[in-house]
């Protein structure tokens, strides 16, 4: 299954759901619900809730992730928001401010 590449230039402010793994490189506000994964390159900035299976962060988000596999944060991501998941790994000299709900059904 391809990626959605959401690039560098573009911005979105609204709500995005979906049933494919999403990378975003740009700016997305609002809100994002998917079944699959969500990349958030180093270039992303993202002012919005995710729902997805997984979230990779790499660039800055603020808002809540849920995810239900789990949730990583780069080294060079910086997060403001709660993180709900059954796994968590946060890279030594990532970014995190928030808290972490990980008794989650599975």
């Amino acid at each position: 299954m391809a990626n959605t590449v959401i690039g560098s230039s573009i911005s979105i402010d609204g709500e995005i759901t979906g049933s494919e793994p999403l990378v975003i490189q740009g700016t997305v506000k609002g809100r994002i619900a998917l079944s699959e994964s969500v990349f958030i390159e180093s270039s992303a900035q993202v002012e919005a809730d995710l729902e997805a299976d997984s979230v990779e962060v790499g660039g800055v988000v603020t808002g809540n992730i849920s995810a239900s596999a789990k949730v990583e944060l780069k080294a060079e991501s910086k997060m403001v928001g709660d993180i709900r998941s059954p796994r968590i790994h946060i890279a030594d000299g990532a970014l995190f401010k928030g808290n972490i709900d990980m008794d989650v059904e599975r």
